[in-house]
Formats: structure tokens, C-alpha cells, sequence
């Protein structure tokens, strides 16, 4: 898709939620929240490597993902999972 049919679809979004009354925060919340769940779904949930596609250090990341309140079951698929390191049990002594 080029860039012009990019800026059509962008102007249409942002007259509807104009006209629905979203604050400025709002809007842009929202579609950080959108594009920072995009980019850890196509990275299976590796918040280092959607970190360096985003152009962000990871702990900023970290921060805006707990701040927007994006959890591990947002979107669909196998992806939409995060994953957990596999950590060795020792036992107590």
C-alpha cells in the first residue's frame, strides 16, 4: 500500500474519532496501545526484539506496555502468549 492510500485511510480514522469526541491522550494512547501489540505479536511477545523495531530501549517498553495495560491476551494466535522463560528449580536448603 502506497503512501497516499495510507493518508486517506489515516484522515478517515481520525474524522471518526474527532467525531466521537476522543481527547487528543485519548486517540494517541490508543493507537500506541495498538501498534505496540502489533509489533509483540510479530515478534512472539520478545519485548528486546520488538524494543529494536520500535526503536525504543526495552525498558521503555516495559514501562509503556504496563502503563497502556497491554496484557499477553490481546490478540489471537499462538503469538498472543507471552512467553516465559524456562527457569531451573533448585531446590531450598
Amino acid at each position: 500500500m502506497n503512501r497516499q492510500n495510507y493518508n486517506g485511510r489515516l484522515n478517515q480514522i481520525v474524522d471518526e474519532l474527532v467525531s466521537q469526541g476522543l481527547t487528543l491522550e485519548q486517540a494517541r494512547q490508543e493507537f500506541e496501545r495498538q501498534f505496540i501489540t502489533a509489533s509483540l505479536r510479530s515478534n512472539d511477545w520478545n519485548y528486546c526484539r520488538s524494543a529494536r523495531s520500535l526503536g525504543v530501549h526495552r525498558n521503555t517498553l516495559r514501562n509503556k506496555v504496563s502503563h497502556l495495560g497491554i496484557s499477553g491476551t490481546e490478540g489471537k494466535g499462538k503469538a498472543s502468549t507471552p512467553r516465559v522463560g524456562l527457569r531451573r528449580q533448585f531446590p531450598k536448603v
